[in-house]
């Protein structure tokens, strides 16, 4: 099983960027999948997750409004669009995959693969 997270990069505060996290070895539309980040000297952060039939969709309150989810089952891909970056969105982004209950979606000691983390720089 493995999950690849890719689309990172750098961005100037205010723009916009897609990452992507495909997957082999699983079935994406089968799980939970999140996001989570984390900053240098910061704990991991929960940013968003789709359930397996796409509702509800959770997302945290630092990002809510501006970043979206979404999955292509086709391409077994899931994918975090993030609008009016700042710079406090700074940070490794890891997708993952599981099948938390919806009370837990936001744990990510709920989610059994994961990805291998892509950057993303937001300069003001």
């Amino acid at each position: 099983v493995q999950l690849q997270a890719s689309g990172g990069g750098s961005v100037q505060a205010g723009g916009s960027l897609r990452i992507s996290c495909a997957a082999s070895g699983i079935t994406l539309r089968s799980y939970t999948v999140g996001w989570f980040r984390q900053a240098p000297g910061k704990d991991r952060e929960f940013v968003t997750a789709i359930t397996w039939d796409g509702k509800p969709i959770f997302y945290g309150d630092s990002v809510r409004g501006r970043f979206a989810i979404s999955r292509d089952n086709n391409k077994n891909t899931v994918y975090l669009q993030m609008n009016s970056l700042k710079a406090e969105d700074t940070a490794v982004y890891y997708c993952a995959a599981g099948r938390p209950i919806y009370s837990a979606a936001r744990q990510s000691d709920m989610y059994h693969y994961w990805g291998q983390g892509t950057l993303v720089t937001v300069s003001s």
